[in-house]
């Protein structure tokens, strides 16, 4: 038996082996075998608990450096033209170090998407953390370019949708595929990118004209490379599928389980059921349960179904289509819960208490027949009073029930104190035709806090059923934020006339406490959007980390599994935890997990940023014939190069760039996230209230631009300004005038967080 390292042994062992840091690599480089194993884990431990160490998604690490050579991806030029990257490998809990490029005449040219292999060391300056020296670049496929084509004498041009796109691509005349002036194109890059001049590209598909409604959505699924058709070896496998039946499971069908969703719900994977406990042991208990379509059933793993759901990772949801997981066979009729008819299920009884707290559950896979579709606002109307002809019947047995479980449910909730953000949700409405109707925020009623609660009650018994079973799954995780974020949070907040907690673990009541201290005031967004950046982004992982938002230990996402497919990870877990059948977890599933937990955070990840195009685009084109009006709305964002504005009556985000702010220089405070204009001292922060002029409305690139009328009720001045709009040297007040009471508040929260940043 080969001696165990010493600590500093291993401390040299990671340090020159930064990409193999993970407990198997260091077992496996000292040769640790059988119970040593145990011993190697206490000493790690160790040296994590004398912060020698750092202990980030099963690896170990130097806290917070980056290795000296790294493997890097570079991104878009700033708007000083500066060349930055991203380090594919950084795990630090704080934000993502900001990477120079510092590039030699010699180099050969990088661009935005570029993997390269770079030797970085620590800048500490300003605007940047490291600065990286290209060793050479690693390959990387063609870069894709959606734009509209312009035809030109020979050949023509593509203008970029990206918002962020810096220069137009050049096409040959042997390249264009005929596409028409004004279509919309997919383009591949040709060769290295010039250091003069337009790159080029060639068109490989012409998708049409870009100002047609249903081209909003195309445009996204082609930008963010959704897969949008499914292979025919998939459609084929799904369309031979034969309805499950009732032998081998639990009968459930005479229990009046029911469908609770959205109007326009295109698929119903979830049913619940609640009832008071009969048991004289828990006196004003109440059981619940939850049951979920069997999608296990019918997508094995190895499949060709089964290698395409893992593909797209989970369902992409458009305001005029879904580009599903699964084919239609399966997520709108074998899989979905549909009134009146028999679907396979696995389900859970959960019994809770009086108070609301869960104090046991059973899973069983079962046979299920859906006594009613119903809407949330269906649900919300019989509970209120006023039942229609399909909820009435149902009221007493079950949408009661359902209620009385969740108040104690509830009850509970407010207890543990989860993440309690004022985040309201958009409604985009379409008229036949594709076009915007109305823009609107969703209402929040109870009959949708129900469904939230009960489906977290069940994602958290399925993740403990896993755990006491020894079983491995996949688990959502949502991390504390990070010291520096929180740090950032705490002096807004301080500047702003509230407190957050210092020198104690964070919890979310405290959070919590800090947004009812806002609630109400002219800080109320502030904080708001402050919170919500300092929070980092949640994912899948098959260790468990915890789920700081949720305020919970153990959290597994279980569902949805027609629309996820972690969840079809947790039911194959759960089958084979339970011996229901040959289709739960296969070995090949367990010794990938974790490339399976990355993967598909990076396609939810994708969906999401596809899903907010979209939404930006459909908002542009909705108040493109608004150009001129004026819009109340708050400070969202600043940057460099400008200051987003949230609009109230919309929520869509639009820039004010710094141009257009006055002829002043303006000073940009990252950590207090301020503007201040060198001569007049006019600062422009997170959550101020603002009226706006669109100036500019951009529905292909989903673009909006405007111009700042009024800061905190005040009118800006008139005069000649930068960018050669109507305006005037930026100043806190009109002259003449004292600023009012939130005006001067504000102001003194600028100042406070500048000088502290000063101090520092």
């Amino acid at each position: 038996m080969n001696p165990l390292p010493s600590k500093s042994q291993i401390l040299e062992w990671i340090a020159a082996h930064p990409g193999l840091s993970a407990k198997r690599d260091i077992a496996k480089a000292f040769n640790v075998k059988g119970d040593q194993r145990v011993e190697l884990k206490r000493i790690l431990k160790e040296l994590e608990t004398e912060g020698q160490l750092e202990r980030k998604r099963s690896r170990y690490r130097d806290a917070e450096k980056l290795p000296p050579v790294s493997v890097l991806e570079v991104l878009k030029p700033d708007g000083n033209g500066d060349l930055f990257a991203r380090a594919l490998e950084w795990q630090g809990d704080g934000p993502e170090p900001r990477i120079l490029m510092v590039l030699r005449k010699t180099d050969p040219a990088i661009g935005p998407g570029d993997r390269i292999l770079a030797r970085v060391v620590e800048a500490g300056a300003e605007d940047h953390h490291y600065e990286a020296r290209l060793i050479r670049k690693i390959g990387s496929n063609p870069r894709r370019i959606l734009g509209v084509f312009r035809k030109e004498t020979e050949g023509g041009r593509i203008v970029p949708i990206d918002k962020g796109a810096d220069r137009d691509w050049r096409v040959a005349a042997t390249a264009t595929q005929g596409a028409q002036d004004g279509e919309l194109v997919e383009a591949e890059q040709l060769g290295h990118r010039a250091r003069m001049g337009l790159p080029q590209a060639r068109v490989i598909e012409r998708l049409g004209d870009p100002s047609a409604p249903k081209a909003v959505s195309l445009i996204a699924i082609h930008q963010h490379g959704i897969r949008d058709a499914f292979p025919d070896s998939v459609i084929a496998e799904a369309d031979a599928m034969k309805p499950a039946t009732v032998r081998g499971r639990d009968d459930l069908r005479d229990m009046p389980l029911v469908t609770i969703d959205p109007a326009d719900a295109r698929d119903h994977d979830d049913a619940v059921y609640a009832e008071p406990d009969s048991d004289e042991g828990n006196p004003g208990g109440h059981i619940v349960w939850v049951a979920i379509a069997d999608v296990a059933h019918y997508v094995k793993p190895g499949s060709a179904l089964d290698r395409e759901a893992r593909e797209r990772g989970n369902s992409t949801y458009f305001p005029d289509r879904v580009v599903p997981m699964l084919p239609d066979r399966l997520s709108g009729d074998l899989c979905s819960l549909h009134e009146g008819v028999a679907r396979p299920c696995i389900a859970v009884r959960m019994r809770l208490d009086a108070e609301g707290n869960k104090i046991s559950h059973r899973f069983v896979r079962g046979f299920m027949r859906s006594a009613a579709s119903l809407t949330y606002e269906q649900v919300q109307a019989a509970q209120d009073g006023a039942p229609d002809a399909q909820a009435e019947p149902l009221l007493d047995r079950v949408i009661r029930p359902l209620y009385a479980a969740y108040a104690a449910a509830s009850a509970a909730r407010a207890r543990r104190q989860p993440l309690d953000l004022d985040l309201p949700e958009r409604r985009i409405i379409l008229t036949e035709d594709g076009r915007v109707a109305s823009v609107a925020f969703r209402d929040r009623l109870d009959a949708h806090k129900l469904i939230e609660e009960f489906m977290i009650l069940a994602n958290v018994a399925a993740a403990e059923e896993l755990i006491q079973r020894r079983r491995p799954l996949l688990f959502r995780v949502h991390e504390e934020p990070s010291p520096e974020k929180l740090d950032a949070l705490r002096e807004v907040a301080e500047a702003s006339g509230f407190t957050l907690a210092k020198g104690q673990v964070l919890q979310t009541r405290h959070l919590n406490n800090l947004l009812a201290q806002a609630e109400g005031t002219s800080f109320d967004q502030l904080l708001n959007i402050s919170t919500l950046r300092s929070m980092t982004q949640a994912y899948y992982h098959p260790e468990n980390f915890g789920h700081f938002g949720l305020a919970l230990r153990s959290y597994a996402h279980f569902t949805s599994p027609i629309r996820r497919y972690s969840d079809l990870i947790v039911h194959r877990a759960l089958i084979s935890a339970h011996g229901w059948g040959k289709d739960g977890l296969t070995p090949a599933d367990i010794e990938g997990l974790e490339a399976t937990a990355e993967h598909i955070s990076e396609t939810e990840r994708r969906s999401m940023a596809a899903e907010r195009d979209t939404t930006d685009r459909y908002l542009a084109a909705y108040l493109s014939e608004r150009v001129g009006n004026e819009f109340s709305g708050r400070i969202a964002g600043i940057t460099r190069f400008g200051v987003f504005v949230r609009l109230d009556e919309t929520g869509a985000d639009g820039l004010i760039p710094i141009r257009a702010l006055g002829h002043e220089y303006f000073h940009f405070d990252a950590d207090s996230q301020t503007l201040m204009g060198d001569q007049t001292g006019l600062t422009l922060s997170l959550g101020q209230r603002v009226t706006v002029r669109l100036a500019e409305a951009v529905p292909v690139t989903g673009g909006l631009v405007l111009d700042l009328l009024t800061l905190e009720d005040n009118e800006l001045p008139r005069g000649p300004r930068a960018g050669g709009r109507p305006g005037g040297r930026r100043t806190g007040a009109p002259k003449g005038r004292k600023p009012g009471p939130a005006k001067a508040r504000k102001d003194a929260t600028s100042r406070k967080l500048t000088r502290r940043k000063r101090e520092r």
